[in-house]
């Protein structure tokens, strides 16, 4: 390997523990938020059934990632500017509190640098960025409307119980729901890293195809993950588990519940959709249950248009980022 290759490889498992510090919130927002779970435990938990995830999901995400910008417009440069410009918006954005995603600002980084190199859009695949741009409208509206629809048919269930048995019930089933779903975000989200170093390895033909690519790769990616995630993001799960809507421990579990469903559906189909956006459509699913006016729409406006700028200023950052590379080296 050249030293370029191994200094990417670092840099993508760096991002990978930023990412799963960054989205910590998306796992353990809620089950912090209904004091289900002490911080320190939520992390424990959540880091853990990320790691797990490398047991259970195959790399169509990874797949997905790796062919966004076509093979011949990519290069060690291309895919180093991509990922400094993502790290660079990830830590931005968590600072600020924001729950950006950090999938479409490595998917953004990516194909801004990609299209530097080549100088032209036709160095990326439309038809996949097409369905990514899709899915940053979808996700959080199939979260929602599962949430909803779930919490419904679960209040039916449990209509003769009362306040009081619902909350003790759901207080145990809500740790379930937030293993299921970070369980589905470590198998959502190191896959997009994995794709990255699976396009490097390939720009040095170390390899042919994602088939070919190493075990250490995505164990690394899902170890990479996990450690994040147990650092948490407390700025983040602030503004997820408190500032959208106020939430109850059945409120906690429906959340969680449709978030995963979406994102299982979507792993499956090697769609990258990001966990963040999921996880809020579905808390505001659940909000809306009680009433419209339970979420908190000026907080949410906010975060939407975060999710907005995300891949047009990380793919900016990622062009910047190659032109400099390209003049220094």
């Amino acid at each position: 390997m050249t030293t370029l290759l191994i200094l990417i490889i670092i840099l993508a498992l760096l991002f990978d523990f930023v990412n799963g510090f960054h989205d910590a919130a998306n796992s353990i927002a809620t089950v912090v938020s209904t004091r289900v779970l002490t911080p320190l435990q939520a992390v424990l938990m959540a880091g853990s059934a990320n790691f797990i995830a490398y047991f259970i999901f195959e790399l169509h995400v990874a797949d997905t990632v790796a062919k966004t910008v076509h093979a011949e417009h990519i290069n060690l440069m291309v895919i180093l500017a991509g990922l400094i410009a993502a790290t660079v918006w990830n830590l931005f954005t968590w600072w600020m509190g924001l729950p950006s995603s950090s999938s479409h600002t490595l998917i953004g980084g990516f194909a801004g640098a990609g299209i530097a190199n080549a100088g032209t859009f036709n160095a990326i695949s439309l038809d996949k960025i097409r369905v990514i741009l899709l899915f940053i409208v979808l996700a959080p509206l199939i979260g929602m409307v599962i949430s909803y629809f779930f919490s419904l048919g679960t209040m039916y269930l449990c209509r003769k119980l009362s306040p009081h048995e619902v909350d003790g019930a759901f207080r145990k089933l809500q740790v379930g729901s937030a293993a299921f779903f970070s369980l589905m975000h470590g198998g959502n989200d190191a896959q997009k890293v994995v794709g990255i170093i699976a396009a490097a390895l390939i720009a040095q033909n170390q390899i042919t195809d994602l088939k070919h690519i190493p075990n250490w790769v995505p164990f690394s990616c899902y170890v990479a993950i996990g450690l994040g995630t147990m650092m948490g993001g407390w700025r983040i799960v602030k503004t997820m588990g408190h500032k959208v809507t106020k939430l109850t421990p059945f409120e906690g579990f429906a959340a969680e519940t449709g978030g995963a469903i979406t994102l299982l559906v979507t792993g499956k189909l090697g769609i990258p959709v990001s966990t963040t956006h999921t996880i809020t459509g579905s808390i505001i699913g659940t909000g809306m249950l009680r009433r419209v006016s339970a979420v908190r729409w000026g907080v949410t406006i906010s975060l939407m248009w975060a999710w907005i700028f995300t891949i047009p200023i990380s793919a900016m950052m990622g062009a910047l980022f190659f032109y400099i590379g390209s003049h220094l080296g």
